[in-house]
């Protein structure tokens, strides 16, 4: 599966044709291959990896995770890019104190889950619909909604 000629889930040869060739083992029982200079809505560039099981990645990928290396706000020319195109979005946790915001949009096969905390690098998640492992929550209608803005 791609999404913005993106691999979002596949095999380690599916990453490899999509050009996440810098390859390691983050320990015996995982791998992650990564990509430099990753353009998606128009933004970027960004640092994108794939996480796969196995030591040898034989068990394949079912997300693929955007940063920006010295900006932790970058990721947000996505989520901009997302809510123009009419993406909806929730977020995960406590009231809007949430930890993840999660955008949706009818007929797609992906959602998009971005952190909402400043303590470290802040990664973009594309996660196959069908994955469900990562955390979910359920957009309410708004009419008027209000983006979640970088802190000022």
């Amino acid at each position: 599966m791609f999404f913005g000629g993106l691999p979002v889930s596949g095999k380690l040869i599916d990453a490899q044709r999509a050009g996440f060739t810098s390859c390691f083992n983050t320990d015996a029982i995982r791998m992650r291959c990564r990509r430099r200079a990753v353009m998606i809505a128009k933004s970027g560039p960004y640092e994108a990896a794939v996480d796969l099981v196995g030591g040898d990645g034989r068990g394949g990928f079912d997300q693929v995770t955007l940063w920006h290396d010295r900006d932790n706000y970058a990721v947000y020319q996505i989520t901009d890019a997302l809510e123009r195109a009419g993406w909806s979005y929730c977020q995960t946790g406590e009231g809007r104190r949430g930890d993840q915001i999660i955008y949706t949009r009818k007929g797609s096969p992906v959602r998009i889950s971005m952190d909402l905390s400043y303590w470290g690098k802040r990664r973009l998640r594309i996660i196959p619909e069908w994955n469900q492992q990562e955390p979910r929550c359920t957009p309410t209608p708004d009419p008027a909604p209000s983006s979640p803005r970088r802190p000022a």
